[in-house]
């Protein structure tokens, strides 16, 4: 088994390396084939029809190669994708445990640290922070600031009274929250460390996948408002 191909991690398709019995050793002829071969098999892939089946299981079964931590859940290939976890996990450097002094030491670090607070920070520039301010000094720095020429705002205060009525807002037109386009974004931040077609390849079924949901959760609530509406009539 050698380490994953960072060619191999983009395209998508480390799971391969995982399982390779090829020297884990920089510039094998046998890993520029086997390179080649998986990005032709992407880029057919990536042209193929996204209602085709054949074309769409085999694209579900590539985006779990890819990232295996997100449906090790899966009835159907939940085993061999933790499987294929446990083979990467051998390859990562133990981690050394932290011990009893490791952690004292990070508590008394916390401890000394100042955060900073805006508000607080303000508050404590206050001159009146200790005393109240003096009913005269108070009198005085308010005539200063609202005092406007000499003389006081006549519109301070006073209720807004509009000269034409209100017309109330027509919101039937509006469509609301477009689903569509959040679900596109959520799969799109979701998708990282991929060539750009890969990259695409997963976007399309993390959105497939979001829309699905959607359309399910949909379903129950016109169910349970159907049900509903069945008991009123009643």
């Amino acid at each position: 088994m050698s380490m994953p191909r960072k060619a191999m991690q983009e395209l998508g398709f480390q799971a391969c390396c995982l399982r390779c019995d090829a020297s884990d050793s920089p510039g094998l002829s046998r890993c520029t084939a086997c390179i080649q071969h998986h990005r032709s098999v992407r880029d057919t892939l990536a042209s193929a029809l996204p209602d085709d089946p054949l074309y769409q299981l085999a694209k579900e079964i590539m985006a779990m190669a890819a990232a295996p931590h997100r449906y090790h859940h899966d009835e159907t290939h939940g085993d061999v994708l933790a499987e294929q976890q446990r083979l990467a996990g051998r390859l990562v450097a133990p981690v050394a445990q932290p011990t009893g002094e490791d952690i004292l030491s990070a508590f008394e670090k916390q401890r000394s640290m100042t955060k900073s607070n805006v508000l607080r920070d303000v508050g404590n520039q206050n001159p009146w922070m200790e005393q109240g301010i003096e009913a005269e000094e108070a009198k005085a720095l308010a005539e200063t600031t609202w005092l406007n020429e000499g003389t006081v705002d006549p519109s301070y205060g006073a209720r807004t009274v509009p000269n034409k009525p209100i017309q109330a807002v027509d919101r039937s037109a509006r469509l609301g929250e477009d689903t569509a386009l959040t679900d596109r974004v959520h799969a799109a931040a979701s998708i990282t460390e991929t060539d750009t077609t890969a990259a695409e390849i997963f976007e399309t079924l993390a959105f497939n996948e979001r829309q699905r949901e959607r359309n399910k959760l949909k379903s129950a609530m016109d169910d349970i408002k159907e049900l509903v509406d069945d008991d009123l009539e009643f």
